[in-house]
């Protein structure tokens, strides 16, 4: 890493936060913050981590939904175990990682997945809309009726089709950015709460 980002990233109070509550990563605190701001998560939920390493959002999401609730976590890269959570190592998409997933549905399908970054813009954004609909593919075969979908998103001018594609399906939608998120960034987060898989559904 850039030396300069280094600096910058220590000087940003969500990663020293982190780094001295032992979080796994300053992404905690926006999931903490989304939880705050919208009825994403009730207490028993099962919840789908989609992109989930290194873990932070899968600690929130376990706390948030209680003993009573389950979190299953994929990525493609190694998680180090969490207390209550199941690791299902392996691409979003995948048949293989969608059997493994067992036959229940979940109330909650969360997705922080993001593209490496190329360095030219419409090429992350484009890659970022790919990983939200792929997200999605997924939660719309996997969510319980009623249930709430979480993605995060280069915002940008392919933004509109995107949500016209996936908005349908929720009684309500909404487009935020968290506090946690740098002011810099041009990471939004797309939140659908009362998932309806009727015919409205694209």
């Amino acid at each position: 890493m850039p030396r300069r980002f280094e600096q910058a990233r220590r000087r940003d109070p969500y990663y020293r936060g982190a780094q001295r509550e032992g979080l796994r990563s300053r992404a905690a605190y926006k999931l903490g913050q989304l939880a705050e701001q919208f009825p994403i998560f009730a207490a028993g939920d099962r919840v789908l981590d989609l992109g989930a390493a290194p873990g932070g959002w899968s600690v929130v999401a376990r706390e948030l939904v209680g003993a009573s609730g389950e979190v299953v976590a994929v990525d493609v890269r190694r998680i180090e175990p969490i207390d209550g959570v199941r690791v299902v190592r392996g691409p979003v998409g995948s048949p293989a990682v969608a059997e493994r997933l067992g036959p229940e549905p979940f109330d909650v399908v969360l997705s922080d997945m993001a593209p490496s970054i190329s360095g030219a813009y419409a090429t992350d954004h484009a890659r970022s809309v790919e990983l939200v609909r792929a997200a999605w593919a997924l939660a719309a075969e996997r969510l319980r009726p009623g249930g709430s979908f979480v993605a995060k998103l280069f915002d940008g001018d392919l933004r509109e089709g995107l949500e016209r594609e996936i908005r349908p399906s929720f009684r309500a939608w909404h487009r935020t950015k968290p506090p946690a998120s740098r002011a810099g960034s041009s990471e939004i987060y797309v939140i659908g709460l009362g998932f309806d898989p009727g015919p409205k559904r694209s």
